[in-house]
């Protein structure tokens, strides 16, 4: 997958690195995500412009950790020819630094580590992985995440315990 990435009001980091490393592991464990024909943008911005994109896509006013906007149905992904055809949009990811900093204070969790956690999350939703229609897919694509982020040496942040 080749990815596109804009940094924008988020503090130094090997964010490029970090959304690089992130996308080949879960391209790993969510296989589809392989193809070498997608392409994805990925965009590190503020709470203002997230809160901004959440209210005009989402009806909610109000900033996000992530959001993902898939391009490719589910079926089309899968099924997209890895070596005949132009490229093909996946999607966007958009990151928002506040919130992914407050929650990783919260969590007890680095910051890379969360956002990396993010950027799967991300990933796994323009592949068509979604939380919000039953438990056991949100358990599904938890554990893909999980697998995911072992890969990148992170533990579950499912089950960490912070330190009181």
């Amino acid at each position: 997958m080749e990815l596109e990435i804009d940094i924008e009001n988020w503090p130094d980091g090997d964010w490029e690195d970090l959304t690089a490393s992130a996308a080949l592991a879960t391209a790993q464990v969510a296989t589809e995500l392989a193809n070498p024909r997608l392409v994805t943008s990925v965009l590190f911005t503020d709470d203002a412009t997230i809160q901004t994109l959440n209210a005009d896509w989402r009806g909610k006013d109000k900033p996000t950790n992530v959001l993902s906007f898939p391009m490719l149905e589910r079926t089309d992904l899968v099924h997209l020819d890895p070596d005949e055809g132009p490229p093909e949009m996946l999607g966007d990811v958009a990151l928002a630094y506040g919130v992914c900093a407050r929650e990783a204070g919260e969590k007890g969790v680095a910051v890379r580590d969360h956002t990396a956690h993010l950027i799967v999350h991300g990933l796994l939703h323009l592949a068509g992985y979604d939380h919000e229609i039953s438990d056991a897919d949100a358990e599904a694509m938890e554990e893909m995440e999980v697998k995911v982020l072992a890969l990148l040496g992170i533990a579950n942040p499912y089950t960490a315990i912070t330190a009181e």
